[in-house]
C-alpha cells in the first residue's frame, strides 16, 4: 500500500476512466484543458521560456495563476522547470516529451476552433437575436 493518495486511487481506476469521480486522470485533464493550462502548454510548444516571457506570451494571465499553472503541469510531468544558479536566478520552462505530445493534441483543437470562428460568431449572433426576440 502506498501513502500517495493519487497512487492509491489507481486501484479504483484500472482503466483511468476520466468519467469516474475518483480517477486521477480527471485532475490532469483539468490542468491540461483549463484556460491557463491549455494556453501555457500551447505557448511552451513554441520553445523554452523564462517566466516573464511566458507571462507576456499568455496574454492576460496573472503572475499568481501562471505560477500555479506551471506547478500543476510540472507535477503532472508535462513541464520541466530548470533553475540556473545565476545572480539573479534564471528559471526556464519547457515541455517534457509527454507535455509535447499533449500540446500537439491541444494545438490541433486550438487550430480547429480558430478556423471555425466565423461559424461560432454566426451561431452566437443567431442565438443572441433569438433570445433578444423572446425578451419582452
Amino acid at each position: 500500500m502506498t501513502d500517495d493518495p493519487d497512487l492509491a486511487r489507481v486501484d479504483a481506476c484500472d482503466a483511468f476512466d476520466v468519467f469516474a469521480k475518483s480517477c486521477p486522470s480527471r485532475g490532469t485533464l483539468e490542468h491540461v484543458t483549463g484556460r491557463w493550462g491549455s494556453l501555457t502548454l500551447g505557448a511552451l510548444h513554441e520553445g523554452s521560456f523564462r517566466f516573464n516571457e511566458l507571462r507576456r506570451r499568455v496574454d492576460g494571465v496573472s503572475e499568481k495563476m501562471l505560477s500555479q499553472t506551471l506547478h500543476a503541469l510540472e507535477r503532472d510531468g508535462l513541464v520541466h522547470r530548470e533553475a540556473q544558479p545565476t545572480n539573479p536566478p534564471r528559471v526556464d520552462y519547457r515541455l517534457t516529451p509527454l507535455g509535447s505530445e499533449v500540446a500537439e493534441q491541444l494545438l490541433t483543437l486550438i487550430r480547429l476552433v480558430e478556423g471555425r470562428m466565423p461559424q461560432v460568431l454566426a451561431a452566437r449572433a443567431g442565438y443572441d437575436a433569438e433570445r433578444e426576440a423572446l425578451t419582452p
